[in-house]
């Protein structure tokens, strides 16, 4: 049995002597890092950093985003049930009725966000 495993045990050895000679030879062989202001800074794009950094986006677009993942998701879940439709349909008849309920929940989500204004970007 233990013939088995041993090109594996093998392998494993020789992985973790590669990876310890290798962090042995860059701390021997690099050279130490040189500080100062200048190369302390961050970079930008060639851009010095005058200033402020990012402008600050609203809270609406965070929740667009935040709703755009919640329904597609929700997607996800139904493209395999839809695939499988017929099959599911003529062995569990309740399968239509179970993926009605899901839909619907997402329709009063969708419409719940619609009312709190989610989705509108004047306000």
């Amino acid at each position: 049995m233990l013939n088995d495993y041993l090109p594996v045990l093998f392998q494993i050895l020789i992985v973790i002597g590669f990876a310890g000679a290798v962090l042995i030879l860059s701390v021997v062989c690099g050279r130490s890092a040189k500080r100062n202001a200048t190369k302390d800074i961050p970079y930008e794009c060639g851009m010095l950093p005058i200033g402020e950094g990012a402008p600050r986006f609203s809270v609406k677009f965070y929740l667009v985003a935040m709703l755009f993942v919640i329904f597609d998701i929700e997607v996800v879940f139904m493209y395999p049930w839809a695939v499988q439709f017929r099959d599911l349909v003529t062995q569990n008849p309740t399968a239509l009725a179970s993926m009605a309920g899901f839909a619907g929940v997402l329709a009063v989500a969708y419409v719940y966000a619609l009312k709190k204004g989610a989705l509108n970007w004047r306000t």
